[in-house]
């Protein structure tokens, strides 16, 4: 892309954005210079992030203007810190407990939210609260009652709390930013956000982001925030360029040892296999695991800790294979995942980018390889 259709665009999605708003064609640019402070630089350093990625190039400069912002990025764009940094920036400068609401469909995403605050705040005591289904009231509740400086929650669980935990409430709360929140209304959870926009300040910060800009995230952002600037840094719902895409086109009776020869030939990869339903990804890993694999299954029918066990393995290395449903197909950040295999053919195209945006992030290449059969998701 030329400069001139770079500016064209920005013209476009952005046409209030200061005059000094970053140039995001600019490649050099550091942390520092996009005006973070040290302590948070130094983070971003030992987090071995060389340079801004485009969405926080483009979104970080405007939020510290104290503008809300609306991002719309592809998947492993550096969508948390875009929203992170500028919020404790804001921390550091006035100090206060319940400062953030960071609202997530997904109980992993909210936990991986959550270790990256805790990466970018480890030098300044920051405290973080994660409020999710599938886990115990009551050690949530005492949790809140020690006042953390973010909750990360998703918005069923986070309302069960503001009904029924006493003492606890979100009147003072200074930043509000709903992450994917394209799924968060897909997921029907429009009466759990409307309750939650209801009991909290008008006069706050927001930052709304998305994969993509459909009618009801356009309604979200009408409710919820006020003069936002978008920022756009994908005009097209696509897949990266450094992801190599295969698919192989076989008979459905033979699809398990079509899987177990490629696993095989690829042993010593770390892997992502996809399947349809909850008792597939059961099935498989059990295969799998007979044949000497160690494999792993995560789907929405397994308990809470059984889902973070299997997720925590699987990040550490201890298993080279997960077998999953579309549960851990949106925003987790697993960097070394080097293939992803669709056992099973994903229903939309946007969860097929979803599912392959699993590898080849942050600029590193990876594989994707679809099983085609004559009768689908069998």
């Amino acid at each position: 892309m030329d400069t001139s259709e770079s500016e064209d665009n920005q013209e476009e999605f952005c046409d209030n954005i200061h005059k000094n708003a970053v140039d995001p064609n600019e490649k050099c640019l550091s942390f520092k210079d996009l005006g973070i402070v040290d302590s948070l630089c130094e983070a971003c350093a030992t987090l071995q992030w060389k340079k801004p990625t485009k969405i926080q190039l483009e979104a970080i400069p405007l939020a510290l203007q104290g503008r809300d912002v609306i991002g719309l990025a592809e998947t492993g764009s550096g969508k948390t810190a875009a929203f992170a940094i500028p919020i404790l920036q804001a921390l550091l400068e006035n100090p206060q407990r319940y400062f953030a609401l960071i609202l997530t469909p997904t109980r992993e995403l909210a936990y991986q939210i959550s270790e990256q605050f805790e990466a970018l705040g480890s030098n300044i005591g920051l405290k973080c609260a994660v409020i999710v289904g599938g886990m115990d009231m009551m050690s949530q509740a005492l949790t809140l009652a020690k006042k953390p400086h973010i909750i990360i929650a998703t918005p069923g669980r986070l309302v069960d709390h503001l009904e029924n935990t006493k003492g606890f409430n979100l009147k003072a709360l200074k930043f509000l930013v709903m992450d994917e929140a394209d799924r968060i209304l897909n997921m029907d959870f429009e009466f759990e956000v409307d309750k939650i926009l209801k009991v909290i300040p008008r006069e706050r910060r927001t930052f709304l982001f998305s994969a993509t800009m459909t009618k009801k995230v356009q309604k979200l952002q009408r409710a919820s925030l006020r003069d936002p600037v978008k920022v756009e840094v994908s005009t097209k719902y696509q897949t990266v360029e450094q992801l190599q895409q295969y698919y192989l086109f076989i008979p459905v009776r033979f699809k398990d040892v079509y899987l177990v020869h490629i696993v095989n030939e690829l042993v010593g990869n770390s892997m992502m296999i996809f399947c349809a339903t909850c008792n597939g990804t059961m099935k498989i890993a059990l295969m799998l695991r007979n044949l000497g694999y160690t494999a792993i299954p995560l789907n929405g029918q397994m308990s809470q800790n059984k889902r973070l066990s299997a997720l925590t393995k699987f990040k550490a290395k201890n298993r080279s294979l997960l077998v999953s449903t579309d549960v851990a197909s949106r925003g987790l950040d697993i960097p070394h995942v080097d293939i992803v295999i669709n056992f099973d053919i994903p229903t939309h195209s946007k969860d097929y980018i979803h599912r392959v945006g699993r590898t080849a992030r942050a600029g590193r290449s990876g594989k994707a390889l679809t099983f085609v059969t004559q009768l689908g998701n069998l």
